[in-house]
């Protein structure tokens, strides 16, 4: 039903010496053309955390960076101001904290309404909601910001998820980790009474004096003690997840604990309500399958399309199916990366496994993100700095 990753590399993780997302960071450079693919740089940002188009503009691409600000391209030249600038409101303490993602709603171009993910000087996870200005798409108006969505993330510093992505049904879905401490501590996963360790369903527009509102067709609106804003469970540190744009099957790299990295691959109706596994298991092997589960008649885990161990990596770097004519050659496929190896793999996910995991021959030094821009090219960022878009050679 799943696969582990056909391949053992060695890693020498003593040499970075930068933890992020829950791993320690590799060097290296990024690799030449190779296969008719190369990396071609698009900027220099710092710590760049997620890349991100806005519908309707297709001359525009947004670069969110950690320390708290979106810096924007258009036609790729960058501005000299930011998009937004968050940097009095955004935790960056630790590695795992700071701005991490931007998300557009499909009206956006009408609405002026995008979306924040970060962790505020608390130390907890925030969702903001923000405008553009009327008359400049490539700026943001700061006055207009209003939070959405407050996750409190006490305790501990690291496994804060953090990406927000709008649905093919138009909702707003937004990942959060299990809290931190070593196996999941706080059992925050499993616990349908907190939001972490959680994929997280909502409308975040604004309602009356309701901030968001909940969809009714949520699975566990209703339910006694339960957050109706749950869609699944059992995460330990889903860094990055993203929607095919072809059929919305949904895709999920979950960065595992010492063992195992997991990619979770399903569809929508069959994520809704499901558990995936974390403490009980780590990616497709029991890690705390003693301890009981605080979930009356539990649904049975839903289990990885594909493993790997930490011979290989340390923190999976989930990507997109590539869809779209600006990389023919890996239509169909997922892009994915580890943190500390680098190397860009893909592979072709379906619902029973995936199929044909390989090498891009393409790798980069620390990868914390890819990002999908007009027309589906696919870009990737560099801890480093430098981020990247994903071409073809002549």
């Amino acid at each position: 039903m799943w696969m582990r990753r056909a391949r053992t590399t060695a890693l020498a993780l003593a040499v970075a010496g930068v933890t992020a997302i829950g791993g320690q960071a590799a060097t290296g450079h990024p690799s030449p053309a190779h296969g008719g693919l190369e990396l071609h740089e698009i900027g220099d940002f710092e710590h760049p955390s997620y890349i991100a188009h806005a519908p309707g503009y297709r001359r525009l691409l947004f670069v969110v960076e950690q320390p708290g600000r979106i810096s924007v391209l258009r036609s790729g030249h960058r501005l000299h101001r930011p998009f937004v600038d968050l940097e009095g409101r955004v935790n960056v303490s630790h590695p795992e904290r700071g701005l991490l993602s931007v998300a557009f709603p499909p009206d956006y171009k009408h609405s002026q309404r995008f979306y924040v993910y970060y962790t505020n000087q608390h130390g907890d996870n925030e969702v903001d909601e923000l405008k553009r200005a009327r008359k400049h798409p490539a700026r943001s108006v700061a006055s207009s910001r209003r939070r959405v969505l407050l996750i409190p993330h006490p305790g501990e510093a690291n496994h804060n998820g953090g990406q927000l992505q709008f649905g093919p049904d138009g909702r707003l879905y937004i990942a959060t980790g299990d809290g931190g401490g070593e196996g999941d501590s706080g059992d925050n996963a499993r616990h349908l009474n907190v939001l972490l360790g959680k994929l997280l369903r909502i409308d975040p527009r604004k309602r009356g004096r309701r901030a968001y509102t909940v969809p009714a067709s949520n699975p566990f609106v209703g339910r006694q003690g339960a957050r109706p804003e749950i869609y699944a469970y059992g995460f330990r540190n889903p860094w990055r997840f993203s929607f095919d744009r072809r059929d919305g099957t949904l895709a999920i790299g979950d960065v595992g604990q010492a063992r195992q990295e997991e990619i979770d691959y399903t569809t929508i109706r069959h994520a809704r309500g499901a558990n995936f596994g974390w403490p009980e298991y780590e990616g497709d092997s029991t890690y705390d399958a003693a301890r009981p589960d605080p979930n009356p008649h539990p649904p049975s885990p839903t289990f990885p399309i594909l493993t790997y161990t930490h011979s290989e990596g340390c923190a999976i770097i989930g990507g997109y199916v590539v869809r779209g004519p600006t990389l023919k050659a890996l239509d169909g496929r997922y892009l994915y990366a580890d943190l500390c190896d680098g190397e860009i793999r893909s592979l072709r996910p379906t619902l029973n496994g995936a199929r044909g995991d390989r090498g891009t021959g393409l790798e980069l030094r620390s990868p914390t993100s890819f990002g999908v821009g007009h027309r589906g090219r696919l870009y990737v960022a560099s801890r480093a700095g430098p981020v990247y878009q994903l071409r073809e050679t002549p």
